[in-house]
């Protein structure tokens, strides 16, 4: 058993390796840089700071205020960061403050049960690793902060995906992937799983994404009560089981609703 986290191998896809830069994009950060200092510039002037042609600057413009990444200065031709920048910057901190306030109480967590303790968020058609905290029991200290892992397969995965409607759930999660033999590969089951999730406000995954490795977890909401982020123990099946995990589950759903309190949701009697 080589596993503690809600991780599968890691391979040795071309995605793992290095590779080179992509020229448009490189040259579209480095107006954004440009920018960034500058305050505003001309296409001219973001031409020569990019040794490319002024059209070429300009299609790469064109494109970036198509994301509002930048925006035009009334019609002048002079070119500014744009309010998109924003939206990215918000997301950024806002999963920056859960970080923030879940640290001590996942190390507190990890301590009181020796077992490893995960951050995720909801990333596209993953659950992305956002902090973690290892326990005395833990087998290995890899860390799997920016890894991600399978919705469907994870106790995360399931918080992440218990509150979303129908259309995001499709979205989220197009195809169920096999696992092993306990992987949730039907549709409506998953659908009935995620009732149970919500009904019972944790999530539970024995050998789902691997033999031997089993974890539980329960949501962190904003101050608006919507679920932003799970919390998750994890270790292997002989370690977490029935009767240890009817101990630490509540330790999880406890923790993870203090942090939901300083994230703002809700109040402490």
């Amino acid at each position: 058993m080589s596993a503690v986290q809600e991780t599968p191998s890691t391979g040795t896809s071309a995605e793992n390796g290095g590779t080179a830069p992509v020229q448009s994009v490189d040259r579209a950060l480095t107006i954004l840089e440009l920018l960034a200092r500058g305050g505003e510039s001309s296409v001219t002037d973001i031409a020569a700071g990019l040794g490319v042609h002024k059209s070429t600057a300009f299609r790469l413009l064109a494109t970036l205020e198509s994301h509002r990444l930048v925006e035009q200065i009334n019609d002048r031709g002079r070119y500014r960061l744009g309010v998109g920048n924003l939206r990215l910057a918000g997301a950024t901190t806002a999963r920056l403050d859960v970080v923030s306030e879940a640290r001590p109480v996942t190390r507190q967590l990890a301590a009181d049960t020796g077992e490893t303790v995960n951050i995720t968020v909801l990333s596209d058609e993953s659950a992305l690793y956002l902090d973690q905290a290892a326990g005395s029991s833990a087998l290995q200290s890899h860390n799997w902060v920016g890894q991600r892992i399978p919705l469907h397969a994870t106790s995360n995965g399931k918080i992440l995906l218990s509150e979303l409607s129908d259309a995001e759930l499709a979205a989220a999660v197009p195809h169920l992937p096999h696992y092993t033999d306990h992987t949730i590969t039907s549709r409506s089951e998953l659908v009935e799983q995620l009732a149970e999730v919500r009904r019972l406000g944790y999530a539970v995954a024995v050998d789902e994404l691997e033999m031997g490795l089993t974890a539980a977890a329960a949501p962190i909401r904003s101050a608006h009560g919507d679920i932003i982020a799970s919390m998750s123990i994890s270790g292997p099946t002989f370690r977490l089981t029935r009767d240890r995990l009817d101990e630490t589950v509540p330790m999880v759903v406890e923790a993870a609703l203090e942090v939901s309190h300083r994230l703002g949701w809700g109040r402490r009697g």
